[in-house]
Formats: C-alpha cells, structure tokens, sequence
C-alpha cells in the first residue's frame, strides 16, 4: 500500500487551471492524493496519509530536477510522481533524446532508494497553440522515446496522457489553451489512478466539470492575453515560477 507520496514538476503538477473557490490550486496531483488517501484510510483508518508537493510553474526539466528530485527523495515518501520537459518543449531546439535520457536517470535514482515511481506523459495542448504541429512532433517523440523504457522497469508506473485522445477537445482545457481545465485535471488523476490499480473515488464526475464556454484560440485577445505575455517573458529571460515556492513542501497528512 501507498501511505505517503510526493509530486515533483512544473504547472501541470502544481494545477495551474483548476483553482478552488478560495483561489488556491488543486490540480491532478492532488486528485492522486485525493484517491490514494480514499484507499489509504480503508486499510489502515489508524495512519494518516501523507502529501507533499514540489512542483513549481515555468520550470525547465533540468532545474525542476535539480531543485526538486533530492528534496523529494529526502522525504523518504512511497511514491514519488514526475512530470517535466513540457516547458522545454515550447523552446527552441528541444532534443527528445536528451530530455529521455534526464528523466531515465531520474527514475533509476528514485527506485535506488526503494521508491516507487508514477511517470507521467503530460496531455497534447498543440490543437490549441500556435506552431502547434511542431510541439506535437516533439512531446510524440520524447513520450513514445520514455515509453520505450518506462513499461518495463520495475517499481514504475507509466500514465500516458499524451496519447488519451479525449483530453485533446477544447472542453478539457483552461482559458489559456495550455493547462488543463478541473475536468482535464480530474481525467489525469483517474487515469493516474486507474494505472496504478487503485481505485477511482465514487464522487468523481469529469462530465460534471466540463467547460463547454466557446474558445477562440486564434483570436486577438487570446494573443494579447496569454500568448503576447509568453513571449516577453521569454525575450527577458524570464519565469512564471520565478520568486515561487511549492505550495506543498512538507510531507504532511493531506487534508484537501
């Protein structure tokens, strides 16, 4: 059984695009936790489960694994779940094989101190951004390279997202195009969950928060409005994780 667990990764791990009514983030990340809790509790009421998580939002996979690998596995957790390299995608001259190889080393790192590993292909924004068929080719190409090997180690679990053709439509998706809306959100922890055979809470609806608010990605406002930011951010070599610090950073028992 899983009675602890911690999340390392950039926004998609934070869950930028699923906010509670307070404001705060939840995201699929806490789903997992959400699930894994659920399960926890039944077997042993007696132990609390326990959550943390690292991610920070803007994070390139080379920093995300400095900053948050070790500080993860020093927290000696059940399970560690990591998700990176979306943000490199985005860049120029991305080599899958690299960014393959960073994530392949991390695992083998995680499982030589007797964690086990939830390894995560990100969901496919690309029908929503511009340049879109050139960020396609490259999350394929880096999810098919780490599916190669991640279905075969021991002590892993692989949740390809990328290849789940239903969290491409517009209805599982934030304002921005690029981060997963509470019903994209919720589609990845189930099938986080459903990878690793456990069981998916009964409250669960994805169709109950699905936004079907019409989207008109190529428009103006949306160039002004997220992708134009973007852009400078990046010409002044900027983050939008900078000064940022995790919102879970202690292996607490998780309380939603």
């Amino acid at each position: 059984m899983i009675g602890s667990y911690v999340a390392i990764g950039d926004s998609f791990t934070e869950g930028l695009g699923d906010p509670r009514p307070d404001g705060t983030l939840r995201g699929w990340a806490d789903r997992v936790a959400e699930g894994l809790a659920t399960s926890w509790n039944a077997t042993d009421p007696a132990e609390h489960f326990r959550y943390a998580n690292l991610a920070i939002r803007g994070r390139k996979l080379g920093p995300l694994l400095d900053e948050q690998l070790d500080a993860a596995i020093e927290l000696k957790p059940d399970l560690i779940s990591l998700n990176g390299g979306g943000n490199d995608i985005l860049r120029p001259g991305f080599p899958a094989e690299v960014a393959d190889s960073m994530v392949y080393q991390a695992v083998q790192r995680i499982r030589e101190n007797n964690i086990r590993v939830l390894l995560l292909a990100g969901p496919d924004p690309s029908d929503h951004l511009p340049l879109g068929t050139l960020f396609h080719k490259r999350a394929a190409d880096f999810t098919a390279a780490t599916s190669a090997w991640a279905r075969h180690l021991g002590g892993i679990v692989f949740a390809d997202n990328f290849n789940d053709a239903e969290l491409r439509a517009p209805e599982y998706w934030s304002e921005d195009g690029l981060h997963l809306g509470p019903a994209g959100h919720l589609r990845v922890a189930a099938n986080c969950l459903e990878a690793m055979e456990v069981a998916v809470p009964s409250n669960w609806s994805v169709e109950e928060l699905l936004d079907d608010e019409p989207r008109d990605y190529k428009s103006r406002s949306y160039y002004r409005e997220y992708v134009l930011p973007w852009i400078g951010r990046r010409l002044r070599g900027r983050s939008s994780g900078d000064g940022r610090s995790p919102k879970r950073p202690s292996l607490d028992d998780y309380v939603d």
